[in-house]
């Protein structure tokens, strides 16, 4: 798998995990933190996260100046298909 998947993985686990679904919205700052620091900022990041959005799996909201992501409940299945293939660890 290459770094871009394996990033993108690691982006909507955080977000399943912490139930941000619908309506319910965070910082794309905040998607950061699931990354190790060397992966922090770097163009890979930012791939995965137009990457997510293209595929429809996150929702972009314009709040308080900055961009806020939550995930499609309405892509739900391939959310959770996607986060079922076989994956290696960053």
């Amino acid at each position: 798998m290459d770094l871009q998947a394996a990033i993108m993985k690691r982006f909507l686990r955080k977000l399943v995990n912490l139930n941000i679904w619908g309506g319910r919205h965070t910082e794309i700052k905040n998607l950061q933190k699931a990354l190790p620091d060397h992966l922090r900022g770097t163009k890979e990041h930012k791939k995965a996260i137009k990457e997510l959005i293209n595929l429809g799996f996150l929702n972009v909201k314009p709040s308080t100046g900055e961009l806020h992501v939550s995930l499609n409940s309405h892509k739900q299945k391939e959310i959770f298909e996607f986060l079922q293939e076989k994956d290696d660890e960053i």
